[in-house]
C-alpha cells in the first residue's frame, strides 16, 4: 500500500474499531447530514495525517464515523477539488481510504448547475452517467495495488440497482427526482453560454466540479456508487441570473431536508437489502 494511505488508514482504524460497510461523500452545503449519525465520531481533515483539506465555504473538512438506519458508515464533510490546486490523486485519496478502510458503497452527494431546460433549482437527481471533461483522470499514474484495478469497466460506474433504490425510495415518499448525466469541469470559473450550448448538445443534463474523479477511483475499486445532485442553479444562458457561490449555498440549505428524508430512506431500503444492520 502506499505510504501515505497506509499512515492514514492506520489513524483512523486506532479510532473506530467497527469497519464501515458505507461511504458518504457530502458536497457543497450538504455535510449537515453527518451530524445525525449514532455514535458518531468526528475528525477535522487537519487533525488526519496526509488528508487534504478543503478551503471553500459549505465544505467544513471532517471525516464522521457512525451508523444511519442501522448500517455503518463514514462520511466526508467537505471535498477538494482541482480549482483549490489539488491533483486528480489528491482529490481522489479520500476515496482510496474509505475503499481501504472497508466501505463496499459509495454515496457520492454534490451541488449542480442545471442544464437540462426541464429542472429547476432545488430539484435533486439521481446521476446516471458522467462526461469527464476535467482534462485528467485519477488512475493515470503507478500500477495500483489491489482492490484497485488499471483499467476499470466504466459501463455501469453509477450502480444500477444503486439508482432504482433511489428511484423506489423517492416514489415512496412522493418526492420528485430528476434522472440525467453530470458533465464534469475544473472550475472555477461559471462557464460561458457557448459553453453550455456545448454541453447539452453533447447530452448533458447537470454540470459540476466535483464527483467525477471520486466515481473512477471508487469503480476502480469495485465499490458500489450512487451519485446523487442538488441543482443549485440554471447554468448560464439558459434563462436565469448571475450565478455566484452564495447563490448555490442557499438553494442547497433549502432542499437539505429533502435530501436528508431520501438518504434516509435509501440507507434503510440498502440496510434491509443487506440483511439488516451493518450489511455491505
Amino acid at each position: 500500500m502506499d505510504p501515505a494511505l497506509a499512515e492514514t488508514v492506520d489513524f483512523l482504524r486506532t479510532r473506530c474499531r467497527q469497519r464501515p460497510a458505507l461511504g458518504l461523500i457530502l458536497g457543497t452545503g450538504l455535510g449537515v447530514y453527518a451530524d445525525s449519525f449514532r455514535d458518531r465520531i468526528s475528525i477535522p481533515y487537519g487533525s488526519i495525517p496526509r488528508f487534504p483539506r478543503p478551503t471553500v465555504a459549505g465544505h467544513p473538512g471532517n471525516l464522521v464515523m457512525g451508523s444511519v438506519m442501522g448500517i455503518s458508515c463514514i462520511a466526508l464533510q467537505g471535498r477538494v477539488h482541482l480549482y483549490e490546486g489539488y491533483s486528480m490523486q489528491d482529490i481522489a485519496f479520500p476515496v482510496r481510504l474509505l475503499g481501504r478502510l472497508g466501505i463496499s458503497r459509495l454515496i457520492v452527494t454534490n451541488a449542480a448547475g442545471g442544464l437540462n431546460p426541464d429542472f429547476r433549482p432545488g430539484d435533486l437527481m439521481v446521476i446516471e452517467d458522467h462526461i469527464n471533461m476535467m482534462g485528467s483522470n485519477p488512475l493515470i499514474g503507478t500500477e495500483p495495488e489491489e482492490p484497485e484495478v488499471r483499467f476499470p469497466d466504466m459501463s455501469d460506474a453509477y450502480d444500477c440497482g444503486m439508482r432504482e433504490i433511489a428511484l423506489e425510495t423517492a416514489r415512496r415518499c412522493s418526492m420528485h427526482l430528476q434522472k440525467g448525466i453530470y458533465v464534469g469541469v475544473p472550475g472555477p470559473s461559471y462557464e460561458t453560454p457557448a459553453e453550455i450550448r456545448m454541453f447539452r448538445t453533447l447530452g448533458a443534463d447537470a454540470i459540476g466540479m466535483s464527483t467525477v474523479p471520486e466515481v473512477i477511483a471508487a469503480v476502480g475499486m469495485g465499490v458500489r456508487v450512487l451519485g446523487l445532485s442538488c441543482i443549485t442553479n440554471m447554468a448560464a444562458g439558459t434563462g436565469g441570473g448571475k450565478i455566484t457561490h452564495s447563490e448555490v449555498l442557499e438553494t442547497t440549505e433549502r432542499a437539505r431536508k429533502r435530501l436528508h428524508s431520501l438518504l434516509d430512506g435509501i440507507l434503510d431500503a440498502v440496510g434491509c437489502q443487506a440483511g439488516g444492520p451493518g450489511g455491505g
